[in-house]
């Protein structure tokens, strides 16, 4: 098993590559040697597959919640771990720096940390406090014995203003205080992916999951994109193929779904 700083420089390499590369998004165990068997080179959290692994909705789950959930992701692979660490569990920068030490304790080389408050009558923090929230998690990583990649991501465009100067101009902020990579989930074409990567000169990650605003992985490295995360599209995916196949059982009394499973193929991933 390589350690956790080997893991750590794995991941930073990756994002220092000729080619970009995906990151796919685990929500257990399973998902996360599967994906692993499939020869992605790292795998991600999502806040969003994990609240509704737990039955829950994104931003409903608690940070020891989500540290536990990373844990068992982290412990079934030997590839590099990145967190979706939400807004860091808390308003202040405090809070978000102490988030990035407990990710670093649950074994995880790298985590995210947004600006979306959680509160509906305010959705965003202004761009002065979002920024030191980033500045005190990236202390926070630069104090680690191995380097952690600290993700900085503005939700500008998921939380009701899509307006791309601003965000441009938060990302730089970020990049300034220090974040390894930027990340505007919800861009709605290529031209604006141009836009913030040619903005910036730290990795830009690109989020696939929203229908009409994702693009392959050729489109997006010739648009400038370093990383790709799946964001809870897997997820949804495999949710998708259970809900047909427990509607065949509930309205049509009928198990046909059992000739499209592929379980003993999936089993080979899985360990003794």
């Amino acid at each position: 098993m390589a350690t956790q700083a080997e893991k750590a420089q794995t991941f930073r390499s990756l994002h220092n590559g000729s080619k970009s590369f995906v990151i796919a998004n685990a929500w257990d165990g399973g998902s996360a040697r599967i994906l692993a068997g499939l020869g992605f080179p790292a795998i991600a959290t999502s806040s969003g597959a994990c609240a509704a692994a737990f039955g829950r909705r994104d931003g409903r789950v608690t940070r020891d919640e989500a540290l536990a959930h990373a844990r068992v992701i982290v412990a079934a692979t030997d590839l590099p771990v990145s967190a979706d660490l939400e807004k860091g569990f808390g308003d202040s920068p405090e809070t978000a720096a102490e988030t990035i030490k407990l990710a670093a304790g649950v074994g995880l080389v790298g985590g995210s940390i947004e600006d979306a408050t959680g509160n509906k009558d305010k959705p965003l923090y202004d761009a002065t406090h979002a920024t030191e929230r980033v500045a005190a998690a990236v202390e926070a990583a630069r104090a680690l014995p191995f380097p952690f990649t600290l993700t900085a991501r503005t939700e500008n465009f998921l939380r009701g203003n899509p307006d791309l100067d601003d965000t441009i101009e938060r990302l730089q902020a970020f990049e300034k205080a220090g974040a390894d990579v930027l990340f505007a989930p919800g861009l709605p074409d290529l031209a604006a992916v141009r836009a913030v990567c040619s903005a910036l000169t730290k990795p830009v990650n690109f989020m696939v999951g929203i229908p009409g605003k994702s693009f392959s992985v050729a489109e997006l490295e010739a648009a400038g994109a370093r990383r790709i995360s799946l964001a809870t599209s897997l997820y949804w995916s495999a949710m998708t193929a259970l809900l047909d196949a427990a509607r065949e059982v509930a309205e049509q009394g009928t198990f046909k779904y059992l000739d499209r499973s592929k379980a003993r193929d999936l089993m080979r991933f899985m360990q003794e």
